[in-house]
């Protein structure tokens, strides 16, 4: 099959022909239909993270249909439409058993650390050499085996090329609104940077029932859209010191404030803007070794707290399938979170626009021609 295959620092992605191995006990095949390029896959690229396995097929966000099932596997059929998740809960290990699966110490030290699957093996390969995995999905490609725990059922009347993103963008920034900061209604929000995992982060508290809804970000498209998916101001932060934007709107301070970029710059902003009482959450993955500043007295004397969120906090089989139904309830916006639909051969070309900031989700589908590429 063709899949996007990355080598090592330096090297840029490139369509390979790729091998796909057999089915295992607790697994599944899944056609991909669609998969969203995310800046976790820009950071893996550009070696911004230590530990990462190599040579791999990139992506962690997508979704399909299944094809075949394992023999141990009971809760999937062929024919099924599924979301993927980046974890895969193994279901046994310390923090599964704690209700706490995107924790799962198994992804953690096998999966996402090996670049392998539950069992500690690759089923990718090409031309006879191990390929691995990444987060044990691997979706630039036009197949992939996964740990059944990570292919989430969900209904079939939802675009499989819209929903594709909920499986990461879409999951961690919900997520971190309503599950982890758990954002009260009447309350106030500022979420810095408005891109893929920021704009979900607003509807998250826009749905939570957040009162006044601040984005910021350097692109004033992007806050522009942020409005429109619940925001109630908008900062553009290339224009002055966005602090003191912030304080211009809320002069107390916010109640809850979120930094989806993963910066120094940001991070500390996004502690320095809130009020008493107030929580920050760190939602953003930073480059390795990044440390952010912040004095203790100040977050003792006035009660409050920083929180880190990890994949929006969800249990992948219950919260994946519900914000498919708020998507086809209306409830949810992400048709607008899709900038442009592209072959797989396009991946690297996407992964330059997702850097320069010119683009928000793009979608690679590998039934889609370079002739046809299509702009959302």
């Amino acid at each position: 099959m063709r899949a996007v295959v990355w080598g090592k620092v330096g090297t840029p992605p490139a369509i390979s022909e790729v091998d796909l191995g057999k089915v295992g006990p607790d697994e599944v095949r899944v056609k991909i239909a669609a998969a969203g390029v995310c800046h976790s896959d820009l950071h893996v690229v550009h070696g911004d993270w230590s530990g990462i396995a190599a040579p791999m097929v990139l992506g962690h966000e997508g979704s399909g249909v299944i094809v075949e099932v394992g023999t141990d596997v009971t809760d999937l059929v062929p024919g099924d439409h599924v979301v993927l998740s980046w974890v895969a809960p193994c279901g046994h290990c310390r923090a599964c058993l704690a209700g706490r699966p995107t924790q799962c110490l198994t992804h953690a030290n096998s999966v996402s650390a090996g670049g392998v699957l539950h069992d500690g093996t690759s089923r990718l390969s090409m031309n006879g050499a191990p390929l691995h995995h990444y987060s044990g999905v691997s979706s630039f490609a036009e197949e992939a085996i996964v740990p059944a725990s990570g292919a989430i059922k969900v209904r079939k009347d939802a675009p499989l090329d819209v929903i594709c993103i909920v499986g990461c963008a879409v999951a961690t920034g919900v997520g971190a609104a309503i599950n982890v900061a758990q954002v009260r209604p009447g309350s106030s929000v500022v979420v810095v940077g408005c891109g893929g995992v920021g704009l979900n982060v607003v509807q998250g508290a826009r749905i939570a029932g957040a009162a006044t809804i601040v984005a910021v970000d350097l692109h004033a498209e992007k806050t522009a859209l942020a409005c429109k998916m619940g925001a109630t101001h908008e900062v553009d932060a290339s224009k002055g010191d966005a602090l003191d934007a912030i304080f211009g709107i809320l002069p107390e301070g916010a109640d809850y404030t979120f930094d989806a970029i993963g910066g120094k710059l940001t991070g500390e902003q996004c502690i320095k803007a809130l009020a008493v009482g107030g929580v920050a959450t760190m939602v953003g993955i930073p480059k390795a070794g990044l440390t952010v500043e912040f004095e203790p007295q100040k977050l003792v004397d006035f009660d409050q707290r920083i929180l880190g969120a990890n994949y929006g906090g969800i249990v992948p089989s219950r919260d994946i399938p519900k914000l498919v139904d708020w998507y086809v309830e209306g409830k949810l916006m992400l048709d607008e979170l899709i900038s442009a639909r592209c072959p797989i051969e396009d991946a690297d070309h996407c992964l330059h626009e997702l850097e320069s900031g010119a683009a928000l989700r793009q979608i690679l589908i590998p039934d889609l021609s370079s002739s046809r590429k299509e702009k959302s």
